[in-house]
């Protein structure tokens, strides 16, 4: 077992951490009180090589694993958890969906533009009215020759309007089968294909969200991925992938969250001594180190056995449910530090509080991931 950084791990934190500090801290706020989507800072992370961190160099890609996907993520969560969920979704979803699950044709086609960049992507599976009951998806897809005909919603969806292409799975067959559901990949600009209503969020307000909508879109048979009735099974194992992602970026605002609360506590004054010094804050502080490094042990075995080729169902529900449950105690407990400041925009306690919300929600609630792992444990 090796716990530190390997060299290229040290390298990607060095170079996000330099990269925040000129192109993310200076504006972070004025785009979360704008809701501002940066497409510019990702343009410029990809060509750091960061939005195709697990593409093969042979598709324009960064060729890395897991390790350094998941240091990536967290190092971008500690400055702006927005920036860290954005670059997570198009990484492990859309992109990620293509890689595993694409053709050579299609993976030529759309992997250079996603790992550099040059396009944005999207990724739906959420509708209006289901949410966890994935199965009983209303997004319906009837076969017209060469084409296939979708109507219907997807909701929730991160950078539905800015994204210049979206994997969508769609209902291909009856209500609540398993194999009834397809995934194709569909551009920016097709006729019937739209965004719709940009939700008003609590937090991650920098990373878009917003509708999907299909009013009798033609796509091709070519933009298929997989085989007719594969995409319920293919988001499955996607999601697998992405629970990492969210364990990092559930990571990453905890770890942001505990150094801005440990600093303030040394620097802050009461009855002549800083707080830190006093027992009912320094031991907030040994709870929120303890369970960081557990969510973090946690994040990086999921990662491990990603890149060994293992099955991480359980193992990276654990790490979502865990790190995401860690990232809200500890943003809670940094707003307690800060006291009446930590419920200032003055400070960074109460953005990395409204932040970390989302990852116990978001691919997959916390009860969900307890769904996942007792089966796990249970068959």
């Amino acid at each position: 077992m090796e716990f530190n950084y390997t060299e290229n791990q040290r390298m990607i934190a060095d170079m996000i951490r330099d990269f925040g500090a000129k192109h993310i801290k200076p504006k972070m706020m004025e785009w979360d009180e704008s809701q501002e989507f940066p497409v510019e800072v990702f343009k410029k992370l990809g060509e750091l090589g960061l939005m195709g961190v697990l593409v093969p160099t042979e598709y324009g890609g960064s060729g890395f694993g897991y390790l350094e996907y998941v240091t990536a993520i967290a190092e971008l969560s500690k400055i702006d958890g927005s920036i860290g969920l954005s670059m997570a979704a198009h990484n492990s979803l859309c992109t990620g969906h293509i890689l595993q699950f694409g053709n050579e044709a299609q993976k030529k086609q759309y992997l250079p533009k996603l790992a550099t960049a040059e396009w944005i992507g999207a990724w739906g599976l959420t509708e209006p009215n289901t949410g966890s009951d994935a199965g009983n998806m209303r997004t319906v897809a009837v076969q017209d020759g060469d084409y296939w005909v979708i109507n219907g919603a997807k909701n929730f969806i991160t950078h539905g309007k800015s994204g210049n292409v979206a994997v969508v799975i769609v209902r291909t067959g009856e209500v609540g089968d398993s194999h009834g559901m397809t995934a194709f990949i569909i551009e920016k600009g097709t006729p019937g294909f739209s965004a719709g209503r940009k939700e008003d969020k609590l937090g991650m307000r920098a990373s878009e969200t917003t509708e999907l909508i299909f009013e009798d879109c033609r796509v091709h048979k070519d933009q298929m991925l997989g085989k007719v009735g594969e995409g319920f099974i293919q988001a499955m194992k996607v999601l697998d992938g992405g629970r990492i992602s969210i364990a990092a970026l559930s990571l990453g605002i905890a770890q942001g969250a505990f150094e801005a609360a440990l600093a303030y506590s040394q620097e802050r004054s009461q009855f002549n001594k800083p707080i830190s010094s006093f027992q009912g804050i320094s031991f907030k502080l040994a709870d929120m180190a303890t369970e960081i490094e557990a969510a973090s042990l946690l994040t990086y075995q999921a990662a491990d056995m990603k890149n060994r080729g293992l099955n991480v169902n359980k193992e990276s529900a654990m790490a979502k449910l865990y790190a995401s449950e860690v990232s809200v105690r500890v943003a809670n407990e940094g707003v307690q530090i800060f006291g009446g400041y930590g419920f200032t925009k003055d400070y960074p306690a109460e953005k990395y509080y409204r932040d970390a919300k989302l990852c116990t929600i978001g691919e997959g609630t916390s009860e969900i991931q307890k769904l996942v792992i007792s089966r796990a444990i249970l068959k």
